[in-house]
């Protein structure tokens, strides 16, 4: 276990902050608020300086600067397996993460932490809203929020509800009383080094010190497999084969039975941090109305005629696209997939495919690159040829294809099943390049 440490000790301590995106910048705020002079490192700085601090190369400079420093605060993007980190720690300098600090300071009866592979942010979004429709002031933090210690002239609310990932969670010594799982799957094997280290990593959440209640989705077989990496207090909401109870969240008007299950672990959240209204379908179905959901995650963007065109650029893995392919089990869906390779085993979405064309549901896979001739051969290995399958150009070449093959009323889903590295800055570019190509098909409505 490492030694805890918290934002109030390095008031006087020589710190590095290696990685400068959102939470690297936040971090730096935070420092030079408590009048530190933090070294700044950036594997490819973007630029020379960020405002009156210099930024150094980690090849040409910076993992020396880093040496020196007592304490050192690592992106979450930074791999915690780099051999760097292993000689940082070697040489006696503790490597942690912004959030790590956050939380050994702060009184966590308030806060709830949430993970898993997919629907960690929908989750952590619903908990913000249902608390907040109850009544209750609650933020969410992490990646759909600020990150909690960047200083604000806001006060800190009531409830904090933190989506966690798992570059996030090797780097805590301790957990709030309540955390989530809302599902498990392959993922960021480059970050980690392998599946087995990935679910260990991310699944830790639930045995930090200071966890009371650690809440998982149990219609999930992979969670059910690893149930004894949840530790003692866990509590699983929903069965294997068993859909779950939406009578309430019919009111949330979100696609798919996966949304159903992020409202039944949103709710079992409130539940944890000791809201009496979450025990109350009528009091629940009234907070659920208004909830707009996130952009990119199973999100349409209207129609064209009687096709609709549907963003969920954010499905970076197989299982968000498996749901979303679910979400529309009734309806002609013309699957657009391939981005960044890495290396996941496609062979669950052609299951996927495969059952949609068992069942006569009209189905056409559009590849695009890089690696979508990749997916489509896994899925074609499993459904066969009697699956329809085009390989596109680009983006915009895909749309045009699936729109021509699903105008007669069928969906245009883009569920890539990959992250858009490469070709796209990040999922929210490749979902602007989707709704322009959409957008040359006719007029959205």
């Amino acid at each position: 276990m490492r030694h805890p440490i918290s934002w109030s000790e390095l008031t006087s301590a020589s710190v590095g902050v290696w990685g400068l995106g959102v939470e690297g910048s936040a971090s730096v705020r935070r420092l030079q608020s408590m009048g530190s002079v933090p070294v700044l490192v950036e594997d490819e700085p973007a630029a020379p300086a960020m405002g009156d601090l210099e930024v150094l190369s980690t090849a040409q400079g910076g993992l020396p600067a880093l040496l020196r420093c007592d304490v050192v605060i690592k992106s979450p993007g930074i791999s915690r397996y780099r051999p760097e980190v292993a000689q940082l720690e070697s040489a006696g300098v503790p490597v942690r993460g912004g959030l790590g600090l956050w939380l050994q300071d702060a009184d966590r009866a308030g806060i709830a932490c949430i993970t898993g592979t997919k629907g960690k942010s929908t989750t952590t979004a619903l908990a913000v809203h249902l608390l907040t429709r109850l009544g209750y002031d609650a933020r969410a933090g992490g990646n759909i929020g600020r990150p909690p210690w960047d200083p604000s002239a806001e006060q800190d609310p009531a409830y904090w509800v933190i989506e966690t990932s798992s570059f996030q969670v090797p780097d805590l010594t301790c957990g709030p009383p309540v955390v989530a799982v809302t599902s498990l799957s392959p993922d960021h094997l480059d970050w980690h080094g392998s599946v087995e280290r990935y679910y260990a990593d991310k699944l830790s959440l639930c045995t930090k010190p200071g966890v009371t209640l650690a809440i998982a989705e149990g219609s999930d077989p992979l969670l059910r497999a690893h149930a004894a990496a949840m530790g003692p207090h866990l509590r699983w909401v929903g069965r294997l084969g068993a859909a779950p109870v939406t009578t309430w969240s019919h009111a949330l008007a979100l696609p798919g039975l996966h949304n159903a299950r992020n409202a039944s672990i949103a709710r079992a959240v409130l539940v944890g941090l000791g809201i009496a209204a979450a025990d109350d379908d009528d009091a629940m179905t009234a907070a659920a109305v208004g909830f707009a959901g996130l952009p990119s995650r199973c999100r349409s963007l209207g129609h064209i005629g009687a096709t609709e065109f549907v963003d969920d650029s954010l499905s970076t893995n197989v299982l968000p696209a498996q749901a979303a392919l679910a979400a529309f089990d009734d309806r002609p869906v013309a699957l657009l997939v391939g981005g960044h390779d890495r290396g996941l085993d496609y062979t669950p979405l052609g299951q996927s495919v495969a059952q949609r064309v068992q069942r006569m549901q009209p189905t056409l896979v559009v590849t695009m690159p890089d690696n979508g001739p990749r997916i489509g051969h896994a899925i074609r290995q499993v459904a066969g040829d009697q699956v329809e399958m085009v390989d596109a150009d680009d983006l915009a070449d895909a749309v045009a294809i699936a729109f021509a093959w699903a105008e007669s009323g069928g969906v245009v889903l883009l569920s890539p099943a990959a992250p858009s590295f490469g070709r796209y800055h990040d999922y929210r570019d490749r979902a602007r390049a989707f709704a322009e190509a959409a957008a040359r098909c006719g007029t959205l409505s």
